[in-house]
């Protein structure tokens, strides 16, 4: 089914449609469903922090004016995870998310390739540990050959930067290279793509709706319609989105909008990253911002910094005040600069500037 096909249902009666449905498809399932926790009014501001973060880290997050952060592990445990949480509680933040790499861009889901039901089953084992832990949001991924760059180039003052150029890119992923022109031997169809997406989140949405957990998707990055045989044909447009959120009918699977990788996809999006933020804020399902831009749409960028590149951040940041936005931002693919946490101390000081504008805009207005 192509994209142009698949807008049966109305925006409007999407929200309708995917809210109702999922409570009966989880009483039929005998699934107990956990009421999601409201949204609390504001824009999260986050920091992201490594696995192995230090005091230090929550103290510099404090000193930049952040109130919560999130954590990358690759894998991990209830415990591991209880123990962060209260860590960072204890310094006086809040924890967002706890990513887990592992369960993130996975072949063996995307392309249905041998132990793709151990990867599923990983996954929910990943969020029964999150919902014990009280963590209610998570982003996930959907590539199966990672996220495509070429060598690295310069982003404003000679900072080192990620680029892409179509000819020159291959995909990478924890360790993992992919190589083109095929990276798994051959070329998939997107209607196997379609199916593997429906076989995966049918299996995970009751247990997400058991644990009381969002699922963010995020697009593919960069959004090329295919790359390696494998077409981006899910979550690398709008409609794609739309038809695939509709698949789940689900309060619980909803998007997170990497603002760069959608400015990245341009034409190919289907609708620009103003538009986007509106629409899916209308739909209830808009959970967490990468906040970034990069200087122009595929075939060719470089990632720049945040007041940069060739998207109005200021007019973005307008947008997510004004459709009351109320989940998870963070800076994302942050070029370096001297200093080690310069980019982000600047990043972030840039986005709450940028926060702060449009507040006093709307209370204003």
């Amino acid at each position: 089914m192509e994209p142009n096909n698949l807008l049966a249902t109305t925006r409007r009666g999407f929200v309708r449609a995917g809210l109702g449905a999922a409570g009966v498809a989880a009483s039929a399932a005998g699934a107990a469903r956990r009421p999601l926790e409201p949204l609390s009014p504001g824009i999260k501001i986050t920091l992201q922090l490594p696995t192995n973060f230090t005091d230090e880290d929550l103290k510099f997050a404090k000193q930049i004016g952040v109130r919560y952060v999130t954590v990358g592990t690759t894998g991990g445990t209830y415990e591991m995870f209880a123990d962060f949480k209260r860590r960072i509680e204890s310094a006086g933040l809040s924890v967002t998310n706890i990513g887990n790499t592992k369960v993130h861009n996975m072949p063996e889901v995307t392309l249905n390739l041998p132990g793709r039901d151990q990867k599923i089953e990983e996954y929910k084992q990943y969020l029964r540990n999150l919902g014990k832990a009280g963590i209610h949001y998570t982003t996930y991924a959907h590539m199966a050959n990672g996220i495509w760059s070429s060598p690295p180039e310069t982003a404003r003052g000679g900072a080192p930067a990620r680029a892409f150029h179509e000819a020159t890119a291959k995909g990478y992923w924890v360790g993992q290279v992919f190589e083109p022109p095929l990276t798994h031997g051959r070329r998939f169809s997107k209607e196997e793509i379609w199916e593997n997406y429906t076989y995966f989140i049918k299996q995970v949405v009751p247990v997400a709706e058991e644990e009381g957990v969002r699922i963010g998707i995020h697009p593919d990055d960069p959004p090329v319609p295919e790359l390696g045989g494998v077409p981006r044909c899910i979550f690398g447009n709008f409609d794609g989105y739309v038809r695939a959120l509709e698949i789940a009918n689900s309060p619980n699977v909803g998007v997170c909008l990497c603002c760069g990788t959608w400015m990245e996809g341009g034409k190919y999006m289907g609708k620009d990253v103003y538009s986007a933020a509106r629409e899916f804020a209308k739909m209830g399902k808009l959970w967490k911002i990468h906040f970034r831009n990069v200087s122009a749409p595929i075939p060719d960028f470089v990632e720049e910094f945040v007041d940069d590149g060739y998207t109005n951040m200021r007019k973005l940041m307008r947008t997510l005040v004004d459709v009351d936005f109320r989940g998870i931002l963070i800076a994302d693919h942050v070029p370096g600069m001297v200093g080690g946490r310069t980019g982000w101390a600047y990043s972030i000081g840039y986005i709450r500037a940028l926060h702060d504008m449009a507040r006093d805009e709307q209370r204003r207005a």
